[in-house]
């Protein structure tokens, strides 16, 4: 599910919207319960699935936001039957909720909003890691972005990525969130092999990174193996490494196009989408 929390977020801190929660599905419905949609009074955040179901949702949160804007009381929740009177051919149930917020509300909802994103590390401030800064602050990921180098990152990132300066790089890998993917990338294969070093000391102490992507080659990773295995690694945990990194079949090498394989790929791992 594609999330567009800081982009919400970043508004609501400048005026107040009502959001559109599903709570709860019957049958067949175009999205799931927890899906949501933040409507402000000339703009929408998110969607809840199109046609005359959000038509109408976007309706009456305008009207609760004329209404009383600075009140954050909840509304009894609202059923809709997605049949020929909402003119969707579905034929299933969605539970709406309606709840006003304004700015004083962002912390609250940052926390409560960001409860279920998925920790990420991201180690490497360069062209990839750049565009998948793009790609995955809009997705359910909390993105701590990495790099041992002094004025890498953007004077400007997206609200929901916290930024991190460490020298050395891979002394950031004790720190890390548990549970959290990692995606290793910075400028130097030195560097690289530090911080996959480190997590793999980390896995072997508390098994808790579940994901650990290096982006490169196959012959860059045979060369690891041989370095790592020197180190006192085992087979088997090296076999923990993704390398390279990127849903297959997902060819080209642009940016761009590496971001959004690899994107797909921590989605698919962590069942947000399915095959």
């Amino acid at each position: 599910m594609i999330h567009h929390k800081a982009l919400f977020l970043e508004r609501l801190g400048r005026e107040p919207a009502v959001l559109v929660l599903v709570v709860s599905t019957e049958g067949s419905v175009p999205r799931e319960a927890g899906t949501w949609m933040a409507v402000f009074a000339d703009a929408i955040v998110g969607t809840i699935g199109g046609g005359h179901l959000e038509y109408q949702a976007i309706a009456q949160a305008r009207t609760r936001l004329q209404a009383a804007p600075a009140s954050a009381d909840a509304e009894p929740a609202s059923r809709y039957v997605l049949g020929p009177s909402l003119g969707q051919c579905c034929g299933g149930v969605m539970t709406l909720r309606f709840q006003a917020f304004g700015p004083s509300d962002v912390q609250a909802l940052q926390m409560r909003l960001g409860a279920e994103f998925q920790p990420l590390a991201l180690f490497g401030g360069g062209h990839v890691g750049h565009a998948l800064v793009q790609v995955l602050s809009r997705l359910p990921f909390a993105l701590t972005w990495i790099d041992s180098r002094d004025g890498i990152f953007p004077p400007t990132t997206p609200l929901a990525v916290i930024c991190e300066h460490s020298e050395p790089v891979q002394g950031a890998v004790s720190s890390l969130a548990p549970q959290s993917r990692v995606l290793i990338m910075s400028f130097s294969h030195a560097e690289d092999l530090d911080i996959v070093s480190e997590c793999l000391k980390r896995q072997r102490e508390k098994n808790d990174l579940p994901y650990i992507g290096l982006i490169g080659s196959k012959t860059k990773w045979a060369t690891f193996c041989h370095r790592l295995e020197a180190r006192g690694f085992t087979p088997s945990e090296l076999a923990h490494i993704t390398c390279p990194i990127g849903l297959p079949g997902i060819a080209g090498k642009e940016p761009e196009v590496i971001a959004i394989a690899v994107a797909a790929q921590l989605l698919l791992i962590a069942g947000t989408v399915k095959t």
